[in-house]
């Protein structure tokens, strides 16, 4: 089982961010806490009725980093008893907020992964995108991060943004991988409804050899691509909790504008900061049937290297497979199938599917 706590809280928002934060609520951070420590309650009921116990935890936002660490202190002894012996817990961070205390504070509760929101090492990019902190900070960061201890540590990369080139991300991957990290993100650049970007024109470059390129690269520099986006120096700094979404795990969501997943539904608490306080354990439900699931399955699995189970496949898709693999677009063993160009994992698993 995976548990995702969502913390909303943001100094500022990005321009290309559409996910749940708010730079105005920050009056709120101690009553929001004391609503997600009662609905992490709620939830962990799950786990005493399943005699399970946790494989990951992720600390997502939003901005974790903007939370004093000693918020947390509840959290950890209330999750501590259902914790696996390897339980990969991680916090995403932001460079201007993570300072060596926060970070000491956070690896003494037993986090041991950490995932700095860095973006680019260009100063310029940096402003465009709307980020609050500059390359000194982000390098800063990231040393203090394994200078505190932490082994395993990831950065995030947008590309292809307006003014992108190979030679110009070259510079942020560099400087990357001169830096203690075993994980990259490598995320082009989505446009979404609500964000600044939305209305902006030009501001996205849509590049499939860009991609490829940056693919390579990565492997040249040691970065093993096992998803579209993610890419890992050995099998161990590869993110467990991330694997269990593609790989159609339950999962418990906690937090404002979170998300959870179990029984074959799907569960929503409330967005609104104001609102969750007041109800944490409120949800919109949303039931998934088979054949919602075996999409889903489906078109996490091409995107990356576990690739999909045969057994959730009828006759006809497994003869429009059969067909793939024979035009050397997919690649079978005994019980999975597997994608060989992650870029293509939408269009294969919809021609599959359709």
């Amino acid at each position: 089982m995976l548990l995702y706590i969502h913390i909303p809280f943001c100094d500022s928002k990005c321009h290309y961010c559409a996910f749940n934060s708010y730079t105005d609520r920050f009056h709120l951070k101690h009553n929001y806490m004391q609503a997600l420590i009662k609905q992490l309650e709620f939830e962990l009921k799950y786990l005493d009725e399943k005699k399970e116990k946790l494989q990951t935890v992720f600390i997502g936002g939003g901005t974790p980093s903007s939370v004093k660490f000693e918020e947390y202190k509840e959290v950890f002894k209330l999750i501590k008893p259902y914790l696996t012996e390897n339980c990969e817990i991680t916090t995403e961070a932001n460079p201007n907020s993570a300072s060596i205390k926060w970070l000491e504070g956070m690896k003494s509760f037993g986090v041991n992964r950490v995932s700095f929101g860095v973006q680019s090492f260009n100063n310029e990019k940096l402003k465009k995108l709307g980020r609050s902190h500059n390359n000194k900070s982000a390098i800063e960061a990231i040393q203090n991060a394994k200078n505190v201890g932490f082994e395993k540590i990831n950065c995030d990369i947008i590309y292809g943004v307006q003014d992108d080139s190979f030679e110009s991300l070259k510079k942020d991957f560099d400087m990357a991988f001169s830096l203690p990290i075993n994980h990259l993100s490598a995320y082009s650049l989505t446009i979404e409804e609500g964000t600044k970007f939305f209305n902006k024109s030009n501001i996205k470059i849509d590049d499939e050899e860009l991609s490829y390129k940056i693919f390579e690269y990565f492997e040249k520099n040691g970065f093993i691509q096992y998803e579209i986006s993610n890419f890992a120096k050995s099998k161990e700094a590869e993110s467990k909790h991330n694997y269990g979404y593609w790989q159609h795990k339950e999962y418990l969501g906690v937090g404002a504008g979170a998300v959870g997943y179990k029984n074959s539904y799907r569960y929503y608490p409330l967005k609104g900061i104001e609102e969750y306080i007041l109800t944490p354990t409120k949800y919109e439900i949303e039931d998934l049937g088979i054949e919602d699931i075996k999409v889903e399955k489906t078109l996490l699995g091409f995107r990356c290297s576990t690739g999909v189970e045969l057994s959730i496949f009828n006759k006809e898709e497994l003869e429009k497979i059969n067909y793939l693999v024979e035009e050397n677009k997919l690649k079978l063993d005994k019980y999975r199938v597997f994608n060989k160009n992650f870029l293509l994992a939408d269009e294969l698993a919809l021609y599959i599917l359709e």
